[in-house]
Order: structure tokens, then C-alpha cells, then sequence
């Protein structure tokens, strides 16, 4: 299912990738989400995944502080964040894809954040997400499982809409999504229709 969904999102032209990007920035910067955060954490766009630039910038903007996620020390398999300003120097990790240099930045802990979008490859309307397969996310909010009462930070997943799929099975580490937006809107996990908050 991974490489039908990522073949997909790369199918999709870059106009049609900029347009998305430009409807999710306005959909979310009118959300609670949105207007509650002073801290949010984005991802650099990989492999035909939604472009949060616009995002970012609205973000910035408003004057809330973005972050951006730090693959974490072997063998942890975890993530770290870092404050991101435009114009800060980003170094490629050992996937390729680029990041902030923690030598030049605090680490900022993920039970910090305010808000969390993270990328996806597929998602379903329950709040199921399947990434890339390598658990970095599952491993850096594996805390949220045992939590009854503070649940900070909200995880939003970013996606096209293509991305969507009926059902994807969760396991017991899987983390569920507090929602997912797309150019579309808005999918709530507690609610089988679209909303945008």
C-alpha cells in the first residue's frame, strides 16, 4: 500500500502540489489549532509529501515559533526538534533529507510543542496514519499512550487528499492523530465527516 499511495502524491503535478499547499496553509491558520499555538513543529517536504512552506510562513508571520524535527543519535530511532528562523543553515541526515544543525540551536522536547504536523503516506478518517515505516513519530510520542487527561501536543497529519484511504489497521504503538488536513479541510478524528475547526 505504500508504494501505490507515495506513487499517488508523486503523480501529482507542481501546480497541483502548490495549490494544495496553499489551501491547507488557509484552512489551518483559521483553525483553534492554529490560533491557540505559540510553538509549532513542521517537516521539510520529502518525496511528493504536502509542502507546509505556506504554512510556516503564515506561521512566522503571527509570530509563533517553528520547529523542525532532528533525527535523533543511533540506535534510537527517535526525533528531536529544533527552533528553525529563516536563513538558518540545514545539513542533510543520513536520509537526505535536511535539518537544523543542534550544535547551533537548543533542542526544544516534543512534550513542549504546542502542535505537531507531521508528514503521511496514508490516513484514514479515525485518526490512523501510515508513515514511511521507520516509527520515528510512533517512538517520539509513544509518551502520549499513557496519558489520560494532558494529551499535549495535538498531532495533525498533512496529506493530499489522494492520500485517504478506507481503513488502515493501527497497532498497540501506533499513535492516532488528533486530526488530519488536507486541501480539502479538516478530518477530525472523533468524527467520520469533515470539519474544519
Amino acid at each position: 500500500m505504500r508504494r501505490e499511495l507515495r506513487d499517488r502524491r508523486l503523480a501529482l503535478s507542481s501546480k497541483q502540489q502548490r495549490l494544495h499547499s496553499r489551501s491547507v496553509a488557509r484552512h489551518f491558520i483559521t483553525s483553534r489549532y492554529f490560533l491557540r499555538c505559540r510553538s509549532i513543529a513542521i517537516y521539510l517536504t520529502n518525496d511528493g509529501e504536502l509542502d507546509p512552506a505556506p504554512l510556516a510562513l503564515a506561521a512566522r508571520h503571527a509570530g509563533k515559533k517553528v520547529y523542525l524535527p532532528v533525527l535523533r543519535p543511533r540506535p534510537d530511532k527517535a526525533l528531536w526538534f529544533c527552533e528553525y528562523r529563516t536563513g538558518d543553515p540545514l545539513y542533510p541526515n543520513r536520509f537526505g533529507i535536511p535539518e537544523p544543525d543542534i550544535r547551533r540551536r537548543k533542542i526544544h522536547p516534543p512534550w513542549a510543542l504546542d502542535i505537531v504536523l507531521l508528514p503521511l503516506v496514508a490516513f484514514d478518517i479515525h485518526g490512523n496514519r501510515l508513515g514511511m515505516g521507520g516509527g520515528y513519530y510512533d517512538r517520539t510520542f509513544s509518551f502520549l499512550l499513557n496519558r489520560r487527561h494532558w494529551v499535549r501536543p495535538p498531532l495533525i497529519g498533512v496529506a493530499h487528499e489522494c492520500q485517504k484511504v478506507e481503513q488502515i489497521h493501527s497497532r498497540p504503538w501506533d499513535i492516532p492523530l488528533n486530526a488530519v488536513i488536507t486541501e480539502n479541510g479538516f478530518y477530525n478524528k472523533v468524527q467520520k465527516s469533515k470539519k474544519i475547526p
